[in-house]
């Protein structure tokens, strides 16, 4: 779709840990580096409220001993590590051929802005991009200090930016995360009326999200999007994956949304064998 004038324009932002992917970056690089007991130190990092949630990794990079050695080079090892959801791409084709309708996609995570550039490289534009972001030591490489950090309040700080300088209304943002450090941005956006839609079942952001919708594939949160930004019916919605080669497979309809997407063709090859 071309954009013209007459487009309303929305803004899609999305989460990167657990939300596109299905590991923590964090995990992924204390398995890198031997380090097997990531899940307690940030435990004890959130039992005591020392940082946001969600920047527990930033503060282990900046201040424990066995992660001081970690380096930039590091980071975009990680993020080649990562396991990604399926279809980020087609997700972010599939925005731009919504009629009458012009997304703005971004990326805002707490996560290093290395992993996500190098986990989402050729899929979202570097500058859609918006992660913890370091300065580093021109000498040694090491981390000298935190410039960046959209976590918690840090994130809703973040996510008004884009909003005010991209001219689009609170009501038409939509935002996309997993987990207790997407509360304060979900409760943010459901002030203005903007779209919430929680990717798990986190009891902290199930019961704030707009909508919550369960699924190994990136583009199934188009379904509570054009149900509820668009007020597409579900035969239109299927319809419009269908044009792009998707079929809805399964989607049971709770209130969390359940679904499954498959290549048109395999839907197809199925049915004609159980016609067999």
């Amino acid at each position: 779709m071309t954009p013209t004038n007459t487009a309303k324009r929305f803004l899609l932002i999305s989460d990167f840990d657990q939300t596109l992917s299905f590991h923590d970056s964090g995990l992924v690089l204390s398995e890198m580096l031997g380090l097997p007991d990531f899940l307690e130190r940030t435990a004890g990092l959130a039992d005591i409220h020392l940082v946001q949630q969600g920047a527990e990794l930033s503060y282990l990079l900046l201040h424990d001993p066995d992660f001081r050695r970690v380096r930039r080079e590091h980071l975009f090892e990680v993020g080649k590590r990562i396991r990604l959801k399926k279809n980020i791409d087609a997700l972010s084709r599939m925005l731009t051929s919504i009629e009458g309708c012009e997304f703005d996609y971004y990326v805002v995570s707490a996560a290093p802005e290395e992993v996500i550039q190098s986990a989402l490289a050729g899929i979202v534009d570097e500058n859609h991009i918006c992660g913890t972001r370091f300065r580093y030591n021109q000498l040694s490489g090491e981390i000298e200090s935190i410039v960046r950090v959209p976590a918690g309040y840090g994130k809703v700080a973040v996510v008004e930016q884009l909003r005010t300088s991209l001219e689009v209304s609170p009501d038409r943002v939509v935002y996309v995360g997993d987990g207790s450090s997407d509360v304060h941005v979900m409760l943010h956006l459901n002030r203005l009326s903007g779209l919430t839609i929680a990717v798990s079942e986190n009891p902290y952001i199930t019961e704030i999200a707009r909508r919550t919708v369960l699924s190994d594939d990136a583009l199934s949160v188009l379904i509570p999007i054009l149900e509820e930004s668009m007020g597409w019916t579900s035969s239109h919605i299927r319809a419009f994956f269908d044009s792009h080669g998707f079929a809805l497979r399964e989607w049971s309809k709770t209130r969390t949304d359940s679904v499954t997407l498959c290549p048109a063709a395999v839907e197809t090859a199925i049915a004609r064998e159980a016609t067999v």
